[in-house]
């Protein structure tokens, strides 16, 4: 009996312990001032980095405009630490318009895309996605046709940069340069016949004919963006002429003429992209022949749209013209161009640049111009 007496005494005592509040202790509240976060829950800004999709209809590697638009996506990684992706379309036609619907059903912040052979393809897709932002650059598209208040085009004043191309080639021309004939002619190579190569071309002439009114234009259109075999023939049949420099305007088909310009021993100027400076360390001979070039900062424009996108400020539903003042266009101020235009004419040109952008000089543009007009202008210089 004594041996169930101490079992039921020491079950009495616990008991009364655990009724007492003596035994473990209860847990504590959370504290209201410590936030509760789920791990199942991303942590704060773990998935807030813009996303921005490039989308190339072309490729890389044209030393000129799609390698300045990837630049700028470069840039906007870099300064934002945006999460992006280039996509090269190539040139195959028949995978743009699909490429473009997938992208839009995808997750990203801003869909950038270029060139108006996509313009037709935004103008029936954009309103598809209403919470989409659209960028699109060199062109713009047709805010009458459709709700495309969630895209911004950019367009740019390549005339203003073309009237200094001209001007340059014009004084080289006419000069006792090493490598200037006798004769005042100068050559133009473009990609196609289309407005945008064509307002290159209006502010080239008109920049030749400021300088001299005598001065010859050969001007040639490849056909496309991407034979740089056909735009080397073309270019050795300008030099081969009389033109002692030309101006490519043809993205990768231009190359070709600096091959040429390598190969007759010749001056170019280059577009878009530096383009001395991408073949400086690779073919130094090639890149001493590129006195400068007329530069499309696709790159730097792109790069505004972006800041001013997160600043609040870009206006979707418009298209804006980008020039000489938003330093979109310009030539190319390096130490091939600092060697070989003379500080004189770099002078000369830096004032002419001041004209344009304070309203001295009015440029005239190809966009709005009737063919007749065109044609009469490139009749007036023809060779």
């Amino acid at each position: 009996m004594k041996k169930y007496s101490s079992i039921i005494l020491i079950l009495i005592l616990a008991l009364a312990l655990t009724l007492s509040g003596c035994g473990s202790p209860e847990p504590e509240e959370p504290s209201t001032d410590t936030p509760v976060t789920d791990p199942a829950e991303p942590e704060e800004g773990e998935d807030d980095a813009l996303r921005v999709v490039l989308l190339l209809n072309g490729t890389l590697g044209d030393r000129s405009f799609f390698d300045s638009a990837n630049a700028g996506l470069e840039m906007i990684e870099d300064e934002f630490g945006a999460e992006v992706r280039t996509i090269e379309m190539s040139y195959d036609q028949t995978r743009w318009e699909p490429t473009l619907w997938e992208v839009s059903e995808q997750d990203w912040d801003i869909i950038i895309l270029g060139t108006w052979q996509m313009q037709e393809y935004l103008q029936e897709i954009a309103p598809e996605f209403p919470d989409n932002r659209y960028i699109i650059f060199d062109t713009a598209v047709d805010y009458s046709v459709a709700d495309l208040s969630n895209v911004y085009s950019i367009e740019y004043k390549q005339n203003e940069g073309s009237f200094l191309a001209g001007a340059l080639a014009a004084s080289v021309t006419s000069s006792d340069m090493e490598l200037a004939n006798d004769q005042k002619m100068i050559g133009f190579l473009g990609g196609m016949d289309i407005p945008v190569i064509n307002d290159f071309l209006v502010g080239y002439i008109e920049g030749a004919l400021y300088v001299d009114e005598n001065v010859k234009v050969y001007v040639s259109y490849i056909g496309g963006f991407d034979d740089s075999a056909t735009g080397k023939e073309m270019a050795l049949a300008q030099y081969n002429a009389g033109a002692d420099i030309g101006f490519n305007v043809a993205g990768q088909a231009g190359l070709g003429q600096l091959d040429a310009a390598k190969e007759m021993n010749k001056y170019a100027i280059g577009v878009d992209s530096d383009q001395a400076m991408v073949f400086a360390d690779s073919d130094p001979e090639k890149a001493e022949l590129v006195l400068t070039s007329m530069l499309k900062r696709v790159d730097n424009s792109l790069f505004r749209a972006v800041e001013m996108h997160l600043d609040g400020t870009l206006p979707y539903g418009e298209a804006e013209k980008l020039g000489l003042v938003e330093e979109a266009i310009g030539l190319a101020n390096n130490e091939f161009y600092q060697n070989n235009v003379s500080e004189e004419l770099r002078a000369e040109l830096a004032e002419m640049a001041d004209m344009i952008v304070n309203g001295d000089i009015t440029v005239s543009s190809a966009m709005g111009m009737t063919t007749d007009e065109l044609n009469e202008l490139r009749d007036s210089v023809r060779p």
